[in-house]
């Protein structure tokens, strides 16, 4: 079964309207039990603390961008893990 993609949209302010956009991804994103979800959280707060566009994902060693990275620009609907504009 696929699911729906989720729904992108700005605030009015034209920023991210999810309020914990910035540390966690969308449960339709990245879900929050799997077994190396601490693991990649803890690498992508690492990377926002240093202001890195992104990090090596500890399982699949894939770059993945941060969250900062991708609220600089609109989104591209490619379902990034950190998608600020997912609601």
């Amino acid at each position: 079964m696929v699911a729906e993609p989720s729904s992108t949209s700005p605030s009015a302010d034209g920023s991210p309207s999810r309020t914990d956009w910035r540390l966690l991804p969308h449960p339709d994103r990245f879900a929050p039990d799997r077994p190396d979800a601490e693991a990649c959280l803890v690498a992508h707060a690492a990377a926002l603390e240093r202001g890195d566009a992104g990090y090596l994902d500890p399982t699949t060693g894939l770059f993945v961008l941060t969250a900062d990275h991708l609220a600089a620009r609109p989104c591209c609907e490619r379902g990034c893990r950190h998608c600020p504009w997912v609601v």
